[in-house]
């Protein structure tokens, strides 16, 4: 049995696509992007600024863990239930949604009625950057819904670009984060910075956790769900810094400044564009990145994590960036792929997994 085919045809956002979505909100909704957030024509390049020389740090290479793989199960309002013939079928909250997942080169476990049970199916443009439009098979479906994972209340929301509002692999450094902070309460609250911090759900677990958090992100639309996410949460009295920002200006300030913080987390995309139209490119920005945000780290750190999506990279790569970073730093660099496992109807029943992205993660031991 096979999954609903999906619709390859590409459209251009407009009102073309109305004839074939419910009358409802989430089709068009314009959400923050995330990832990738457009292609860029090649004649744009030219325009973009050379990447920054970052010289060998003096002094040993940190330890190392390779491949290490962290797993995703399920955690309160989501699990992955079945994948397949290049598409993925999930649970958040209260509603089943099929997505593109181009890993997913094996057959479905599930019969085909399973998938065609979905409440939301997103269709359109396949690549990870690409624009596209839901629809919903069974009923139309209000623009946002509650979810709750690892004790944090947040929006899902039906975005053009095919995400909900979360990244539920990111679990893994979620967990190890709330355990590293929880472990440390009782003195002065420990700082986290959170980098390309989309709509917040990470700087809320860490905000939970007892530390102070500073949260940085170009779109002020993402900055604004964040902020509704933590009112959801109850946490309105916690200290966090909402930051509408470009990721690179913002941590060469904190640099100038003398800041520094306990946790770096950070997740870039491909390609992206600043407030002001600063360019990102992660193959040539992000040796530069990672030096700075180096520089403000505190000699007692408690942790430097990277994720990286939709690159045609080795996670070999953005491993050996890190070992060299973090040369003369101590600790130990663990680095690999995160993964979901399927978890079936129940999430109970554990499948096969599927992995999402790279990573790399410098620890002190």
């Amino acid at each position: 049995m096979t999954p609903p085919k999906q619709d390859k045809t590409r459209r251009k956002p407009g009102k073309g696509d109305r004839r074939n979505a419910p009358s409802s909100k989430p089709a068009r909704s314009q959400a923050p992007r995330r990832r990738d957030e457009a292609r860029e024509p090649a004649e744009r390049k030219s325009r973009q600024p050379e990447p920054q020389w970052v010289a060998m740090k003096p002094g040993e290479r940190p330890a190392e863990r390779i491949p290490h793989i962290l797993e995703s199960v399920s955690a309160d309002g989501f699990h992955l239930i079945d994948s397949g013939h290049g598409l993925k079928l999930e649970q958040y909250g209260d509603y089943r949604i099929v997505r593109p997942e181009a890993q997913a080169l094996w057959p479905p476990l599930l019969e085909q009625k399973v998938w065609a049970n979905a409440d939301a199916v997103f269709t359109g443009d396949t690549d990870e950057e690409g624009m596209g439009r839901w629809m919903f098979p069974k009923a139309a479906l209000g623009e946002t819904w509650p979810l709750r994972i690892m004790d944090i209340d947040f929006l899902g929301r039906f975005t053009a670009f095919r995400h909900v509002g979360v990244f539920p692999e990111q679990l893994a450094h979620w967990q190890w984060m709330r355990d590293v902070l929880e472990a440390r309460r009782g003195g002065d609250r420990p700082k986290v910075l959170n980098l390309f911090g989309y709509t917040g759900v990470a700087s809320l677990v860490a905000a939970a956790a007892g530390a102070e958090v500073t949260h940085v992100d170009a779109s002020k639309k993402a900055i604004g769900w964040a902020r509704e996410n933590q009112a959801l949460s109850g946490l309105n009295d916690r200290p966090i810094r909402w930051i509408c920002d470009d990721a690179m200006k913002f941590i060469e300030r904190e640099e100038r400044r003398g800041n520094h913080y306990d946790i770096i987390l950070t997740d870039p995309p491909k390609f992206g564009r600043g407030p002001n139209g600063e360019v990102w490119q992660l193959f040539e920005h992000l040796p530069r990145m990672l030096d700075l945000c180096r520089a403000i780290l505190k000699p007692d750190a408690l942790g430097l994590v990277l994720t990286a999506y939709s690159i045609r990279a080795s996670f070999y790569s953005v491993h050996e960036l890190m070992m060299e970073t973090m040369r003369g730093f101590g600790g130990v660099v663990e680095s690999g792929e995160l993964v979901i496992r399927e978890g079936g109807l129940s999430g109970t029943e554990p499948g096969r997994a599927l992995s999402t992205s790279l990573y790399a993660r410098w620890l002190p031991q």
